[in-house]
């Protein structure tokens, strides 16, 4: 081959190149034009839907006011919108995995039965508002996973992921909303209870939220129990909806008269009603129900209602007190009367001017708050009082709140006013004197509470440093001994004084009384002192003072705790109380014992 002839073959070669090169996209056939199911489509232009699932009833649904409405042919009931909008949403996520376009098509004749959208589809969908579009759902494809779809005024048919199906409700029931009561959208500060012969009224107070039960039978209720069986009614979702029939036998599904009924209002605007019947027939973990005014018969669950078909004594306070709001004084009538009043950060006993023990009168407040109270009898009128030893009772505690006044004084709003009667076997009767209800607390709760005003006095007895000691002086009957105190844990007899001493228990157990507190005050006053052991020549130790005051302490007979009780003399007066049991205990080992003294 010439050279010539090469040369023409290569530029007939590089020619054919560039034009397969530079035209082979433009001789392609352009691709298929991508077809949607719903073009357009917009969750929020639909208003209007209706579903028709083979061999049923249409189901049709309303959207008014952003809030969607299940229709049936004789009612209209509020439905699940989340449901509604999960439907919508599928649609509007709707991709067709294949297409077969109409043209394909043209030679099946039988196509509409061979894809099963005749002679009835499976199911057709409406869609109306501002967005029209009618949809058919044929058979599933043979794997099972994908279904045939179809548009209607469109030639082609879609094939979607079956879940679709999943979608699609069967009855109106479906799309009906099974929340069975909204009670957080109710305004209601009363509840009336019908439990077959025995009805009640709730009452809650709009400032403490505190609820009562109101007369004939007026008592404080137990609230925490009340607003926990409002959370369960709250929580009450439809089982089953009863089929629709416009003379339903109400008798015969206990709704006439109900077995129970809830009426809810605000003063005298009725909110709601709640009615509840007889179980189904092998069912007796659900009840038949309605709301009046709904015309709609459903069955819920049984336990959700529970607490409402007590007995009204349950639903009674467990407590004499609870206290929405600080205390400013305390009124007492027992051994004696007195007051506690709060003034500045510490509470005082009035009118014995005495410093009163804080933690001891906040134990009082929670002792009075934490006894549980069993009733008794809901209704006793005051000529029957003494019948419960309380028309003249043997102790009384009246609660005050705090007033514009400072300091606290008769003006002051009553909180709460509780009597103590007579005791029976290990309990005590006792009321309120805002209620006609007679109540029991145990004895040993009531034991606990103060009946004197010496019971509240400071513990605190007296608080200084072993640095102000100059020494100690102990006696037990006719024997006495003195130590001095030179440096810390320097310590040494006086002259004239006999014995050992050990420094360092002496100084541990002098810094002890040196911070000395009651642990209980148990009587006051010197005609006490034989009843609990004291004798004149009893033993004693005096704390010397570099000042020259002297800090008495005496010990006297034995208390419960094995311990001896122990005696001071404060603001002139005598007082008798037990001290922490191992500081007792060293005084008596290590500094009355060489004495021979108690506890040798």
């Amino acid at each position: 081959m010439s050279p010539r002839t090469t040369w023409l073959w290569l530029t007939v070669a590089g020619a054919l190149f560039a034009f397969i090169f530079y035209f082979k996209d433009s001789l392609r056939p352009p691709p298929a034009p991508v077809v949607q199911i719903l073009p357009g489509f917009s969750v929020s232009a639909v208003s209007r839907i209706q579903v028709r699932p083979e061999n049923h009833l249409a189901i049709r649904a309303l959207r008014t006011n952003g809030a969607w409405q299940v229709m049936t042919e004789a009612q209209v009931y509020p439905a699940q919108t989340d449901r509604l909008e999960s439907f919508l949403a599928e649609l509007n996520r709707l991709a067709p995995a294949t297409y077969i376009a109409g043209t394909e098509l043209r030679g099946r004749p039988n196509s509409d039965e061979e894809f099963g959208f005749m002679p009835t589809p499976q199911a057709t969908i409406m869609l109306d508002g501002q967005y029209h579009a009618q949809l058919r759902v044929g058979f599933k494809t043979a794997p099972g996973d994908q279904v045939f779809l179809q548009r209607v005024g469109a030639a082609g048919v879609f094939v979607v992921d079956a879940d679709l199906l999943n979608f699609l409700p069967r009855t109106a029931n479906d799309w009906r909303n099974r929340t069975f009561i909204d009670l957080s959208a109710l305004k209601f500060d009363r509840i009336a209870v019908t439990n077959g012969p025995t009805s009640f009224v709730l009452q809650r107070n709009p400032s403490n939220h505190l609820w009562r039960i109101l007369p004939p039978i007026e008592a404080r209720a137990n609230s925490a129990r009340i607003e926990d069986a409002l959370q369960k009614i709250q929580t009450i979702d439809v089982n089953q909806f009863v089929p629709e029939d416009p003379k339903p036998d109400l008798e015969g599904l206990g709704l006439q008269p109900p077995a129970l009924q809830l009426v809810f209002s605000q003063g005298t605007n009725l909110a709601a009603a709640l009615q509840f019947g007889k179980s189904p027939t092998n069912d007796a973990g659900q009840v038949f129900a309605r709301c009046l005014g709904q015309d709609s018969l459903v069955t819920i669950s049984n336990d959700l209602i529970a607490p409402w078909r007590d007995k009204l004594e349950n639903f009674h306070d467990p407590h004499l007190l609870a206290l929405s709001g600080p205390v400013a004084a305390i009124e007492v009538h027992g051994e004696d009367t007195f007051t506690l009043e709060h003034q500045g950060n510490n509470w005082r006993v009035l009118p014995q001017d005495l410093p009163a023990d804080n933690s001891t009168v906040e134990q009082l407040l929670s002792d009075l708050t934490g006894m549980s109270a069993t009733l008794v009898k809901g209704v006793v009128i005051e000529q029957d009082w003494p019948t419960w030893g309380l028309a003249s009772p043997r102790r009384r505690y009246v609660l005050k709140s705090a007033s514009l006044n400072d300091p606290p004084t008769q003006s002051n709003a009553t909180i709460a006013e509780l009597d103590f009667g007579s005791n029976q076997k290990d309990r005590v009767f006792a009321r309120r004197a805002d209620e006609f209800a007679v109540y029991a607390v145990s004895r040993a709760d009531f034991q606990r509470l103060p009946a004197a005003s010496w019971q509240l006095r400071e513990r605190r007895i007296w608080n200084f440093s072993t640095n102000d000691l100059a020494g100690i002086t102990l006696r037990y009957h006719d024997k006495v001994r003195q130590a001095v105190r030179t440096g810390v844990y320097d310590w040494s007899l006086a002259p004239h004084s006999q014995g050992i001493i050990e420094p360092l228990r002496t100084e541990e157990t002098v810094r002890g009384l040196c911070h000395l507190s009651a642990q209980d005050w148990v009587a006051r006053g010197a005609a006490e002192r034989a009843r609990y052991g004291f004798a004149d020549n009893g033993a004693m130790v005096t704390l010397d003072l570099k000042s020259g005051e002297k800090a008495r302490i005496e010990f006297g007979g034995a208390g419960p705790s094995g311990y001896p009780y122990a005696g001071l003399t404060l603001d002139g007066e005598f007082w008798v109380c037990d001290i922490p049991p191992l500081l007792c205990r060293d005084v008596l080992s290590y500094l009355l014992s060489p004495l021979d003294g108690p506890g040798q």
